[in-house]
């Protein structure tokens, strides 16, 4: 974006309350075009199913553009007996209620995703929290969990790690982005979990500038560096209009609100 912009992008951290507290810096800021969000489905869309933010989903940020869509991807052990999504079907169900999947926090994608699964695979595996994607490799390692729902983005350093391997995806249909793996819903109909990575900013920031900054993203995800970076991840690159963004936001809300509902997730 710096060389589309022709200036300086200054990433800053923000981390907190699921991400919440970063977007809620930007919400607060001037709609000038210089202040952003590098958003995400956890905070800006689902965060607001689970628990009371200081924000408005819809009415105080202006989507910019998508940067990247990836795969909620279904990991188990290297030493896991299933070693296909049939296999895991079938192992779960003999076990009961007596299987468990990890997932990056409670009320994260991660987590709802493995309640969706629940829902519509008929299995009654038992949410184990942990606090990131990080500590979850030690807990495949040592038998902790069984299952786990990642990103290519979070599970990259445990499928390197060769103690993880991956079933799944939640595509609706397979993907180059995840060579060899079959979509969840050729087992599980109906089954959808994708995580989606864009730019957003301050509502009321002017058109003309929404236009510049969109154009910006977009040359930004076509640089072929940043392409590959995300490939490599199992992360499709892909830049979007500001309405493409906000219908995707929507259509999260729609599809995660009965998931928390019925599961009677807060956070």
């Amino acid at each position: 974006m710096s060389d589309a912009l022709g200036q300086q992008v200054v990433v800053i951290n923000k981390p907190g309350a699921g991400g919440t507290i970063g977007t809620d810096q930007v919400v607060r800021a001037e709609p000038d075009g210089y202040t952003l969000v590098f958003g995400n489905t956890g905070p800006n869309a689902i965060v607001a199913l689970t628990r009371k933010i200081p924000y408005d989903l819809f009415t105080d940020l202006q989507p910019i553009s998508t940067v990247a869509l990836t795969p909620m991807i279904l990991a188990v052990p290297a030493d896991s007996p299933a070693k296909t999504l049939k296999d895991f079907i079938a192992y779960a169900k003999k076990q009961g209620n007596t299987m468990n999947f990890g997932s990056v926090g409670a009320g994260s994608l991660s987590h709802l995703t493995g309640e969706y699964f629940n829902e519509l695979s008929g299995l009654k595996l038992q949410h184990v929290p942990y606090t990131g994607g990080a500590p979850m490799l030690p807990a495949f390692i040592g038998g902790e969990i069984q299952a786990a729902f990642v990103t290519g983005l979070d599970g990259a350093t445990m499928l390197a790690s060769g103690k993880v391997r991956y079933l799944a995806v939640g595509t609706e249909k397979r993907t180059d982005v995840a060579p060899g793996l079959p979509a969840i819903a050729e087992d599980v109909p109906g089954f959808k979990s994708v995580a989606w990575f864009g730019v957003l900013a301050p509502r009321g920031t002017p058109d003309n500038i929404v236009k510049k900054l969109n154009r910006a993203v977009a040359a930004a995800v076509a640089n072929p560096e940043v392409n590959k970076l995300f490939r490599d991840r199992w992360i499709e690159p892909h830049s979007s209009t500001p309405q493409e963004l906000t219908d995707i936001i929507k259509s999260e809300v729609a599809q995660w609100k009965p998931v928390v509902q019925k599961a009677n997730i807060q956070n």
